[in-house]
């Protein structure tokens, strides 16, 4: 497996966030300054419940309207004024620039195999009309093996069955974030729920998608999870992000452990 710090050398793509606000009923849930997210292979944003950190990840999906600011996309190796700001876009837009958040595409595991969600999730990211992808299985091709894999490297038995469990279902979601080889990747709690054989492979995964050269933001309250696999981590608390740094200064530092960690908090 790849190191993940070779991918340090890799230019990503990056999101910029710039006087972004979202209030909801008078109480502003997020205000952001200036944030750059993707400098580094893998980031974690931590805090507290209620920080704004999931509102912050819709805001730049744009499921989540924004009352103020902007949020920029820039390519990888495109200068600063090359980004494109993805207010101005429609959600379904997010995908085809390569941007791919887990749970952002809708599938009803109830009614669909462990396959066809695959192939359904393949088909809306290439704005392919969904009964195309069931009877024409070309679109797919190119993603069969590649599938077939990921599910055998996370234990689904029978991909011909249905996805049961909680942890089953975010699996899922999850193949098919990696199966749509993101620029960019937004992952919300990717491992809660998890027995400590699968979070050990989600994270062997994440790394190696990483090394690749796609850019990772991970929000994760599993912080050994946050502590191992990210190099740079964000630090939110009451809507703003008020510290940024590697993840043993983020740990170490007064104000997060007051303001999360708790005071009964042991650094190493």
């Amino acid at each position: 497996m790849s190191d993940v710090r070779e991918a340090a050398t890799v230019t990503r793509p990056q999101i910029r966030i710039e006087g972004a606000t979202k209030s909801f009923s008078g109480r502003v849930v997020v205000n952001i300054d200036d944030l750059v997210l993707g400098d580094q292979p893998i980031e974690g944003l931590i805090g507290p419940n209620g920080a704004g950190k999931t509102t912050l990840m819709r805001m730049i999906m744009h499921s989540t309207k924004l009352d103020g600011g902007t949020v920029t996309f820039f390519e990888a190796g495109v200068g600063k004024d090359g980004g494109v700001v993805l207010s101005d876009l429609p959600t379904h837009r997010m995908a085809g620039l390569g941007i791919v958040k887990s749970n952002q595409v809708i599938m009803d595991f109830k009614k669909l195999t462990i396959w066809d969600s695959l192939l359904l999730a393949v088909a809306e990211a290439k704005h392919e009309r969904p009964h195309r992808i069931f009877s024409e299985a070309p679109v797919f091709e190119d993603h069969a093996d590649e599938a077939r894999e990921y599910l055998d490297f996370f234990s689904f038995a029978d991909p011909t069955g249905f996805a049961q469990s909680a942890g089953e279902k975010k699996l899922l979601d999850l193949v098919r974030c990696l199966l749509l080889k993101p620029k960019l990747l937004l992952l919300d709690e990717p491992t809660a729920g998890l027995p400590d054989e699968l979070t050990a492979k989600v994270m062997e995964a994440i790394r190696l998608l990483a090394a690749q050269g796609t850019a990772i933001v991970v929000v994760e309250h599993d912080l050994s999870v946050i502590w191992s696999i990210c190099e740079q981590v964000h630090f939110m608390a009451e809507g703003e992000v008020m510290l940024q740094g590697d993840p043993q200064e983020i740990r170490e530092h007064r104000t997060v452990i007051e303001k999360y960690l708790g005071k009964g908090h042991v650094a190493g």
